[in-house]
Parts: structure tokens; C-alpha cells; sequence
């Protein structure tokens, strides 16, 4: 790994808590009871504060927190059609009881997927021009959409054939991508929310009872994923995080790598791999035997379901372990996901966001010396 050039040692995930201020805007903003303009002009004051606490702690990149955003899936996917990849009962999903297994959330789909115009453009040029950090702007994976509704989403109204849905996919993943390198991005991770929940019996239950095949599908998310890769400019760095659900403390999927691990580090053309570790429903990191030399792996070791903050020898003897599999040179550090998916945030506090943050900062230091 450079350390002029992502992943860097310490990482983080993307998303921050909202300031109570941006959520009460927000709130009348939905009431029609302020402009656009002001909503705007508050979101671009919230999230110079939180390139601020980026540069604060030491890192060397910076998202824009998510907040412009309720979540980045939903605004992403809307942005392609008359399509909710958030859905619980009917409803956008919220958060719950932290700790807990979550409802997964359902997809629908009412037209085809269609790239219009840049999503993401916007906020990599606001962060270029307001940090020296790396901006890394974070999207969905192109296979989440299809994994939260099956087949049966994509058939039910906006398509009859999901050979066509897929094309559509792979296009308009595409065509963001070229938009985002053209703008001068050069730092991008995709957020797979499948992978990850392979390894859960429930998970695979529930994709049997739909008619699916989970080994088969897994299959179908690399091919899709690649095709997307492979037409990717080359001058994005592009990382994968894998995640087994983060809504308000809660999960959605428990169960080791171990089902996926050889095809998902072999057959999925992705360098580098932002891995869930923070809690045993990950698993040991026996897995990681797997990952060829030319990839690298962040460790997802700082927890933000919870407050609580770790003891940094603990850390250190984790990767310990972990480099029994991967050399500390293909090794970096971050917290296991963001630190609200939603916009409602983890059930921690901006204080603790920013331990949790400068933990990672300080032991990549005592590591690698740099973060």
C-alpha cells in the first residue's frame, strides 16, 4: 500500500451524525415551511464542520458525511427512476432497538433504471473545493437494489425480462462513475450490502423462499459487479465496503466470510476491501488467507453501534491476528461502517464519534507511523 494514495492506514466509512440543527432544518424544510436555499445553505455549513473534524482528528480523506442525504441508498437509487430500495412494511425504514436484528428492508421497483444525469458530482466538486484532504465519495453497490426485492421486484411492474434490468444497471453505474473521474474524483467506494449476509442461515432462508439460490446469486453479483468495474475509468481508486446492516445500532445479518471469501477476494476484481470486524458475528479472520497479494484489506475494528470506546492494546492484538493471514503491509484501519446510515445516526454521541475517530488515527500511527 502507498501512503500517498488510498486506502490510507486510518479509513473511515463515510457517513457522520447529523447535527441536531440540519435535522430540525430538514424537519421544516419536509413542513414546506423553509426554501431549498436555506436547507442548502445549512447542509453546506454542517458539512464544512465535518471536513473540519476529518481534518481535526488526522485523517487524509474526507466524505461529506451523507449529509445532504435521510440515507445514501435511497437518494441514490432515486435519483434512477421511480425506484425505493428502503422500504419496511410499506414505509422508508428507520432505526430500532440497538443491538438488535433488523427487519430487511424490501425494494420496489415501478420503472426501468435509468442514468439521467450526475448524483454524485456535486459533492465531490463542494468537498475538492472546501478540504485538501482526498475526497472519497461513497455510493450504493449495483447489486443492492436486486438483493432487497429479487426477481419478483424487477418483474413486477417496470420490467419483463432481468437480463434488461441488469444492462440498465450496469450502464447506469457506468455512466456515474465516468461522470465522477471527469470531474476529477479519484476516490470512490462502493457499499455492497450483499456479500456480507451470505454467511447467515436466516439470510439464505429467506432467499430460498423467494426462489432464489444464495450460491448461484452470489455468482450473479460478481458478474454484474465486474461488468461495472471493467468499465470504470481508470484513474478511480475504487474500494468495496461490505456491511451486514448499520440502521440506529441495529443489524441485519450475522455469520463469518467464510461462504463467500474465495470467490469474493478471486473472482471480484476489487483491490482493496472494507471488512466488518467489530463484533464475533463477523467471524475470525481466518478468511483472509484467501486474499491475493495484490489486494488489500481495511479492518473495520472500531464499533458505531455502540459508545463504548475500545482499548487500543485490544486493537493492536486484533491485527495481530489478522496478519497471521495478511501482511501488515496490505493492512489498514477504520470503523466497521458509518456512523449513521440514516439520518436519524447510531445510538452514540458526537464526542464519541470523534474518540472513535482519532483511535483510528492514533493507532495506525503507532503501527504504520502514518495515517
Amino acid at each position: 500500500m502507498s501512503e500517498q494514495q488510498p486506502p490510507f492506514r486510518a479509513e473511515h466509512i463515510g457517513s457522520f451524525l447529523r447535527p441536531q440543527s440540519l435535522l430540525d432544518l430538514r424537519a421544516k424544510f419536509g413542513r414546506g415551511e423553509i426554501d431549498r436555499q436555506e436547507l442548502a445553505r445549512a447542509e453546506d455549513a454542517a458539512i464544512k464542520e465535518a471536513l473540519a473534524l476529518q481534518e481535526r482528528v488526522g485523517l487524509k480523506l474526507a466524505t461529506d458525511g451523507e449529509f445532504r442525504r435521510r440515507s445514501y441508498h435511497s437518494f441514490f437509487y432515486r435519483q434512477l427512476g421511480d425506484i425505493s430500495i428502503d422500504t419496511v412494511g410499506g414505509e422508508d425504514a428507520k432505526g430500532g432497538d440497538p443491538g438488535k436484528r433488523g427487519s430487511q428492508p424490501i425494494a420496489l421497483i415501478g420503472s426501468r433504471v435509468q442514468w439521467k444525469r450526475p448524483i454524485n458530482v456535486g459533492d465531490y466538486r463542494f468537498l475538492a473545493a472546501n478540504t485538501g484532504l482526498l475526497p472519497k465519495i461513497t455510493i450504493p453497490g449495483p447489486c443492492a437494489l436486486h438483493f432487497r426485492g429479487g426477481d419478483a421486484a424487477v418483474l413486477a411492474s417496470a420490467y419483463t425480462d432481468v437480463d434488461q434490468f441488469w444492462d440498465d444497471t450496469v450502464e447506469a453505474f457506468g455512466k456515474e462513475l465516468k461522470a465522477l473521474a471527469d470531474a476529477g474524483c479519484r476516490y470512490v467506494q462502493i457499499d455492497e450490502t450483499a456479500f456480507a449476509k451470505f454467511g447467515d442461515p436466516e439470510v439464505q432462508a429467506a432467499l430460498r423462499a423467494r426462489g432464489d439460490d444464495w450460491s448461484r446469486l452470489i455468482d450473479k453479483y460478481i458478474a454484474v459487479t465486474n461488468r461495472v468495474l471493467d468499465e470504470a475509468p481508470g484513474t478511480l481508486r475504487i474500494g468495496m465496503h461490505l456491511c451486514r446492516g448499520n440502521r440506529g445500532g441495529q443489524w441485519h445479518s450475522e455469520g463469518s466470510y467464510d461462504a463467500v471469501a474465495d470467490r469474493l477476494f478471486n473472482a471480484l476484481n476489487i483491490p482493496v476491501y472494507f471488512l466488518e470486524y467489530d463484533s464475533p458475528r463477523a467471524g475470525s479472520f481466518t478468511p483472509l488467507r484467501l486474499v491475493p497479494p495484490h489486494k488489500s484489506v481495511v479492518l473495520g475494528l472500531v464499533s458505531t453501534k455502540t459508545a463504548t470506546l475500545e482499548q487500543k492494546d485490544a486493537l493492536r492484538k486484533r491485527l495481530d491476528e489478522a496478519a497471521r493471514f495478511v501482511d501488515f503491509d496490505r493492512l489498514a484501519v477504520s470503523p466497521q461502517c458509518g456512523f449513521a446510515s440514516v439520518d436519524t445516526g447510531n445510538p452514540i454521541s458526537p464526542a464519541a464519534q470523534e474518540q472513535k475517530l482519532r483511535l483510528v488515527v492514533e493507532l495506525a500511527h503507532d503501527i504504520w507511523g502514518t495515517a
